[in-house]
């Protein structure tokens, strides 16, 4: 009977469970989530490798001409080694790590969520997922504040594939903010996009200004190094911000002037 139960538990029948209950559902990219991972044992005893949790997203790509939803791992936590699982016994296992500062932003159709798995030699790896609101980095915070006091509106927040300006942290995307101008520029341009570099150490911004309005999606598609004229960037450290969002704001309303 043990070996039948275990053939079952191989192909998931009978097999662990895991389940991770996150003490806060909001939380601001850049900071520490914590926790507890619960996993119940199934019908016999299994031996676990890894515990892992991955944080994931989906970016949009144009594949032959097709919009297709890609999922993207943000970042990979271990979370606890090898051990037995004893049949029908429970464990609890405290958690806490800490989101990347440049997790995306759950705005417009953006999700963020964390896959948790156990990993079982020769079976099906037990799996959960739960889904996250982000808010932005604080650094994040003060250059989107800094567009909305230029009279800007958010229309839209999404993950685009742009294995150019993506690579800064080796992912193939990036997130880009598009905003409506204000009355006075409406006659000048059509949207502001801006994309955000948050780290430990302050931000990088890049701003996309362009009466045509063509969209990241396409353009930071087929970016290179040689295109940097077509953009704007610059870079801004916490002590910077801490003063308020008008250093921003100046330069934002300085480049579309200049671009305009």
């Amino acid at each position: 009977m043990s070996m039948f139960k275990r053939m079952l538990a191989n192909v998931g029948i009978g097999a662990a469970r895991v389940d991770l209950m996150l003490r806060e559902e909001t939380v601001r990219a850049g900071d520490t989530i914590s926790g507890v991972v619960r996993i119940q044992g199934g019908r016999v005893d299994q031996q676990v490798e890894d515990v892992y949790a991955y944080v994931k997203t989906r970016y949009l790509k144009d594949v032959n001409h097709t919009k297709i939803y890609v999922d993207a791992t943000i970042a990979a936590i271990p979370l606890a080694g090898k051990f037995t699982v004893e049949a029908e016994r429970e464990y609890e296992l405290p958690v806490a790590f800490r989101l990347p500062p440049y997790t995306p932003v759950t705005m417009g159709g953006t999700q963020v969520w964390i896959r948790t798995g156990v990993e079982i030699n020769e079976a099906i790896d037990p799996k959960d997922e739960d889904y996250l609101q982000v808010t932005p980095h604080p650094c994040a915070a003060v250059v989107l504040d800094a567009a909305e006091r230029l009279g800007f509106r958010l229309r839209d927040a999404s993950c685009v594939y742009a294995p150019y300006y993506g690579l800064a942290k080796g992912l193939p995307f990036v997130q880009e903010f598009e905003y409506l101008p204000s009355t006075e520029l409406r006659d000048r341009l059509d949207e502001l996009q801006i994309v955000c570099y948050p780290d430990d150490d302050g931000i990088g911004v890049l701003l996309q200004i362009d009466r045509q309005a063509r969209g990241l999606a396409g353009l930071f598609a087929e970016a290179t190094d040689a295109d940097e004229e077509h953009y704007a960037r610059l870079r801004f450290k916490r002590e910077q911000l801490a003063a308020g969002p008008g250093i921003v704001a100046s330069w934002i309303e300085e480049k579309v002037r200049k671009y305009t």
